[in-house]
């Protein structure tokens, strides 16, 4: 049996979440796996702006809707 896959956000959900989010949940917004995101935040290449917070990164969400809104 496989699981049935949710649903992506819509941008209005986006757009009421908190004001950073977790590389994964930015991920799943965006269609790529966090492992690829997370590559490109290390790298200093993801096409959307982070945040140090207690030795992880964290995602601006003003960032990530900007982003999504350009495509």
């Amino acid at each position: 049996m496989s699981a049935a896959k949710k649903a992506p956000p819509t941008l209005a959900e986006i757009r009421a979440w908190p004001a950073t989010v977790a590389v994964a949940d930015a991920a799943y917004a965006l269609g790529v796996s966090k492992s690829y995101l997370y590559d490109l935040v290390n790298r200093d290449e993801a096409p959307v702006r982070t945040l140090p917070f207690g030795g992880r990164r964290r995602v601006i969400t003003a960032s990530l809707v900007h982003l999504l809104e350009a495509s």
